[in-house]
């Protein structure tokens, strides 16, 4: 831990900004430098990420339209082509309460920890170690199963792309496992060798991901054929679940809208390395999140009047029914070249979501959360990033991947955490900013983005929100229950909790103090 001596001995400041121990320049202001010396943090990553880069890093990290366009297949097999729209149209709107909130935050608590972070400082201090030890674990376990997710998507898509050039190829898994480890193997020489290059490429990307977006949406408009408003709005519900009613069926199929909008609060776990932080990350965290719904619904709305059938979409070879759109409306090389232009910029989210997810687990560990803490924590001198922590988070990809080999079923539950763990997360952090604001408001830290009067509010409708979405996040996703459909991702979610309690008993009690305790030291 670090005592308020010795974070200022570390950082200091001159009349241009902070400094580091070794005299080096920071890019940095004193609004960064005041933040850090409060939560009894010392800089020790490089602040190179400015508004518009941070703005582009939450953009193309979420990903919001290419994720809703290549992960839709729960949504249209309960829901259907209605189903999917107005699922996703009350997605958007109550994430966007989440969103208000997390952004709240993060301009109070600026911090790379995020929302174990925020729930130490604003839980009841009787709760708050166990709480905030609790929830960094389920932190660290929906990034972790996050960045590997998207790697797995990426890497059976490349499979998919080859059955359409060759109708006889047999896509098996350990090849798919095959190209995920060259995914993660382009993840860590991004992050550890071109981390310099990483704002200038997050602002490339963004025009990357707009222009890709306007030529999906152009193709589709001009070259498929299409679906009646009638059917896509209104009477297209579609319950191939069996579920005993169609209002259950697309309660269990919206999870495919909430996994596009996940993770909106990574720019979040980056606060260290954002310039005037306080104020950039809470922008880019709602501007992402909203500029990236607004196009996920205009390519949504596309997207559905292009599907002349939702049963041969879902029963497509590829195992993509977006692949299946794309024959519909060009030729194979159409085809080809259409899937690329997604795949590259969810190739770069993968690369961004792992540089978040690292942060985040540094953070952790850091505060003396995760075992083998010192390493995880260590900083590359000389490229002020966590290495270590961006290779444990690739080798954690690249074993979960192997999973693949043996069972897809119990790989597509892991990574489905990713919704759950995280809804915990938003759940325990919101509600104790709630208590914070009801029992003792003048104890909340100041922060120059907040919501003002109708901040609790929003803070309660988010809240509850988060609630609903963790509950049918756990459904599976048919009523036949078997093996090879159950939803085990809430057996493994409640494994991960026990664990954590475990360690929490065992490890967490006696060295983890939460990072308020470091906070007091500093007030």
């Amino acid at each position: 831990m670090h005592n308020k001596a010795s974070a200022v001995e570390a950082i200091q400041m001159d009349d241009n900004g902070p400094i580091d121990h070794n005299g080096l320049k920071q890019a940095g202001t004193a609004s960064d430098d005041n933040d850090m010396q409060r939560m009894g943090k010392v800089q020790e990553l490089k602040r190179n990420l400015r508004p518009l880069a941070a703005l582009s890093f939450a953009s193309v990290l979420q990903a919001t339209w290419e994720f809703i366009l290549i992960s839709n297949s729960q949504g249209l097999e309960n829901g259907g082509l209605a189903g999917m729209f107005w699922s996703y149209v009350w997605t958007f709107v109550g994430f966007g309460f989440i969103i208000a909130s997390l952004s709240e935050m993060a301009s109070m608590a600026p911090t790379s920890g995020g929302q174990y972070h925020w729930v130490s400082e604003f839980a009841s201090p009787r709760y708050q170690k166990f709480l905030s030890y609790i929830t960094g674990w389920m932190s660290v376990l929906a990034w972790q199963a996050g960045s590997a997710s998207g790697s797995f998507l990426t890497g059976t898509i490349i499979q998919g792309l080859i059955s359409v050039r060759n109708p006889e190829y047999v896509a098996e898994n350990w090849q798919g496992t095959l190209f995920v480890f060259a995914m993660i193997l382009v993840i860590y020489v991004f992050n550890v060798y071109a981390a310099n290059l990483m704002p200038l490429l997050n602002n490339l990307l963004m025009i990357l991901h707009i222009l890709s977006w306007a030529v999906v949406v152009i193709v589709l408009w001009a070259m498929a054929p299409h679906q009646s408003p009638e059917t896509v709005f209104i009477t297209g519900w579609t319950n191939l679940g069996g579920w005993p009613s169609m209002g259950l069926s697309v309660m269990i199929g919206q999870i495919s809208a909430i996994y596009g909008s996940l993770s909106s609060d990574a720019t979040a776990h980056m606060s260290e390395e954002v310039k005037d932080a306080g104020r950039n990350v809470p922008m880019a965290i709602a501007w992402g999140y909203f500029s990236n719904g607004i196009m996920a619904v205009v390519l949504l709305i596309a997207y559905l009047f292009a599907i002349p059938s939702v049963e041969d979409a879902l029963d497509d070879a590829t195992g993509f029914p977006f692949i299946y759109v794309f024959k519909n409306a060009t030729s194979t090389a159409g085809v080809n070249g259409l899937t690329a232009i997604i795949l590259l910029p969810v190739i770069f989210s993968n690369i961004l979501f792992n540089a978040s997810t690292s942060r985040q687990t540094f953070a952790f560990a850091r505060d003396k959360g995760l075992p083998f803490a010192s390493w995880i924590a260590k900083v590359d001198p000389k490229r002020k990033i966590p290495v270590n922590a961006i290779a444990l988070s690739c080798l954690i990809s690249c074993l979960l991947s192997l999973i693949n080999i043996g069972s897809l079923t119990a790989f597509n539950a892991i990574i489905s955490l990713n919704v759950a763990a995280l809804m915990y997360t938003y759940i325990i952090s919101i509600s104790c900013v709630i208590y914070r604001k009801i029992r003792h408001p003048e104890t909340l830290p100041p922060c120059r983005w907040n919501m003002g009067r109708w901040g609790l509010a929003v803070n309660i409708i988010g809240l509850l929100y988060c609630c609903f979405a963790l509950f049918w996040s756990l459904w599976p996703s048919e009523t036949s229950v078997t093996l090879d459909n159950f939803n085990w991702s809430v057996v493994i979610f409640g494994g991960v909790f026990i664990i954590s309690l475990v360690m929490y008993l065992v490890k967490g009690r006696k060295e983890y103090s939460g990072p308020v305790v470091i906070v007091k030291q500093q007030q």
